[in-house]
């Protein structure tokens, strides 16, 4: 006896929908994300989080992956305005290791860095600003090879 259903209750030639199990019950269905975007709709982008819990923001019709990285560019373009600093550039990338190819004919990606902010002062003097939440030990060890790479640059977490 199966869930107090009688074993005769669900005969083998019973018709029953596609993926479901002897007793009628429907199985556990398997979508593409195409599929559970048309589904879903709206509610699919709502069902989605993100890895570290933090919400997504958009200011001046740019995305950012954090509150706290929007609230950074809206103090950035604050202290723009006032003098303070020249410039500064969204998700500057900087290669800690160069590609290349191994003895056996294997093709070796570089390693990049993607910072949230590259900030340029008006004494010549750069800043890379990165707004973490959570300093995974990837994240770690990319930034101490980029302090080895590039002295010059000044790093901040926000």
């Amino acid at each position: 006896m199966a869930h107090g259903l009688r074993e005769e209750a669900w005969p083998e030639d019973y018709p029953r929908e596609e993926g479901a199990d002897r007793e009628g019950r429907l199985m556990g269905i398997r979508l593409t994300e195409q599929e559970a975007r048309e589904l879903l709709g709206d509610r699919y982008q709502q069902a989605k989080k993100s890895k570290y819990h933090s919400s997504r923001t958009e200011i001046d019709g740019i995305r950012f992956d954090s509150k706290r990285e929007a609230q950074y560019y809206a103090e950035l373009k604050i202290r723009q305005r006032a003098g303070e600093i020249d410039r500064f550039e969204l998700q500057p990338e900087f290669v800690l290791q160069e590609g290349y190819t191994t003895t056996k004919g294997k093709r070796v990606l570089p390693i990049i860095y993607r910072a949230d902010f590259r900030v340029f002062y008006p004494d010549g003097r750069q800043e890379i600003v990165d707004t973490k939440g959570y300093r995974a030990r990837e994240y770690r060890n990319k930034i101490k090879m980029l302090l080895k790479k590039y002295p010059e640059i000044w790093f901040t977490e926000a």
